[in-house]
């Protein structure tokens, strides 16, 4: 039996999951939900130590758990990682030790930074740097972030005057913790506003730019190489030998490695990425431009075009933590089972500003259409909606971006919120498109394992495409004519929910 594994490190919980190579079948996992922390109104941290030590506590459950089927240890052939992006940690070499809290992808503490970058541009805008990066200038990504952590905690210029500053993603950190070597992939490189994507190196004009030294940033490499090897517990010398992103992550675990296959992971937020070849294109409509992966490190660079929504998951959590509304997620699909339709309810719950195709960190939650009738059922329905409406915008700029050359009928999908058989069939509706579940569950991970069984030699590509990848398919139940009015309807709520931050 080859045992592959997986660290899949997100913005809810740590998870490490053992897979059957041949079948994907899920052998053991474990599990822990991991906090979120808000100091102030828009901030988002984490404690990058917890991160660390419920990875741990994960790898050491489950191997119990693996052991108490009669399963050995040795059996694991290889590790790969999945992490959330974007999320920033600074920390010191000597001591291996945080200089502060991680900040999270979710975070909107570098608004003023990112104004203030994009004034000292140019073009005075800010997609200046989008053909050379992909990604516009935004509170979003890494660079801005661990800016602030330069102007705003004086151990961090102190400790790189020391030459001790270590810089990364939480994959950077998750795999020096583990192997000793200070890496990152091309995927999570290219979440830094950092990278040159053509060249596949940082970029010294944007280190620059953003005033950061060049020399605290982590080795890039491929997604799928032996970056080191375990130095301690159950998996010591076991190679830690995979990488991504956790939607790329996701991306590979839903066989989407042809050009045009498209997948969206409902987490958090929602993240909508579609494969396309091994040429960047940049886009005109608001989407980012992202590595894909890289199977090795003589092997292609592929990569993908990517709608990142920060509507999600994260507003069921709302409607059930703030409202009261549901007692879990489960409880929505019974809850909006209860009426037909919304009674005339558009809710658009970007709580931290609005991503793909606006990049508006000024948007606001805004519900219109109440009226005495109006009930809890209709705006958890309405909550369902607006991540599906928020994904049709996505799909609807990557066909623009393509030139319209293809259709995307097929749209693979992942994350909680699938859990939820009536948003499967809303999404189906108001895409229109099909609609299709994974036979695996932990995609994340087993898009992970995979890269890392590739990048040790223990399973090759064609044998993972050989795998049957689907489980369920939703069609579309709705004709076009209804999908343009509902559609029009929610891009009228969202000019009403944009800019609302900058009204005093």
């Amino acid at each position: 039996m080859v045992l592959l594994a997986a660290i899949d490190q997100g913005t809810s919980s740590s998870r490490f999951l053992v897979f059957e190579a041949d079948t994907g079948e899920l052998v053991v996992s474990h599990q822990i939900e991991v906090r979120q922390l808000f100091p102030e109104a828009g901030w988002v941290e984490m404690d990058p130590m917890e991160l660390y030590n419920t990875v741990v506590t994960c790898i050491n459950k489950a191997i119990e758990k693996l052991e108490n089927l009669g399963i050995s240890a040795d059996e694991i052939k290889s590790v790969g990682v999945a992490n959330q992006r974007e999320t920033t940690i600074v920390w010191d070499k000597t001591t291996g030790k945080p200089l502060h809290n991680a900040i999270v992808w979710l975070d909107t503490r570098t608004s003023s930074l990112a104004e203030e970058a994009i004034s000292r541009t140019v073009t005075k805008n800010k997609d200046e740097f989008k053909a050379k990066t992909g990604l516009p200038i935004h509170p979003y990504f890494s660079a801005l972030k661990l800016k602030w952590l330069f102007e705003n905690v004086p151990e961090v210029e102190e400790t790189h005057q020391k030459g001790n500053l270590m810089f990364g993603t939480v994959d950077t950190w998750l795999i020096w913790k583990l192997t000793g070597a200070y890496v990152t992939d091309v995927s999570n490189a290219s979440r830094t506003l950092l990278l040159d994507l053509h060249k596949r190196k940082w970029s010294t004009q944007l280190c620059d730019f953003f005033q950061l030294p060049i020399d605290i940033l982590p080795e890039i490499r491929s997604s799928a190489e032996v970056y080191g090897f375990f130095e301690e517990g159950h998996l010591k010398g076991v190679p830690l030998s995979g990488c991504l992103g956790d939607q790329q992550s996701a991306m590979v675990g839903h066989q989407c490695l042809n050009m045009g296959q498209t997948k969206n992971t409902y987490g958090t937020g929602t993240f909508m990425l579609c494969n396309i070849g091994t040429r960047p294109i940049i886009s005109k409509n608001g989407l980012l431009t992202t590595v894909g992966f890289q199977f090795g490190p003589d092997s292609p660079v592929v990569y993908a075009l990517e709608g990142s929504g920060s509507i999600g998951g994260n507003v069921v959590r709302f409607l059930r933590d703030n409202f009261k509304f549901v007692k879990d997620a489960q409880e929505m699909e019974e809850l909006c089972r209860k009426v037909e339709d919304t009674a005339g309810v558009f809710f658009v719950p970007c709580f931290t500003g609005l991503y793909t195709p606006y990049w508006d960190s000024t948007a606001r939650g805004t519900i219109l259409g109440l009226t005495q009738v109006s009930q809890r059922e209709h705006i958890c329905l309405a909550a369902l909606r607006a991540v599906a409406f928020q994904s049709a915008e996505m799909i609807d700029a990557v066909e623009h971006d393509m030139d319209r050359t293809f259709k995307i009928k097929t749209l693979k999908v992942d994350g909680g919120m699938i859990a939820n058989t009536l948003f499967n069939q809303i999404q189906a509706d108001i895409l229109g498109c099909d609609i299709v579940t994974p036979k695996v569950c932990e995609i994340s991970g087993w898009g992970a394992a995979i890269a890392g069984g590739i990048g040790a030699q223990q399973i090759s590509l064609d044998e993972f495409l050989n795998q049957n990848s689907e489980a369920v398919r939703y069609e579309s139940e709705k004709d076009e004519e209804w999908r343009e009015k509902e559609n029009g309807k929610w891009k009228e709520s969202v000019k009403r929910a944009c800019g609302w931050a900058k009204i005093e």
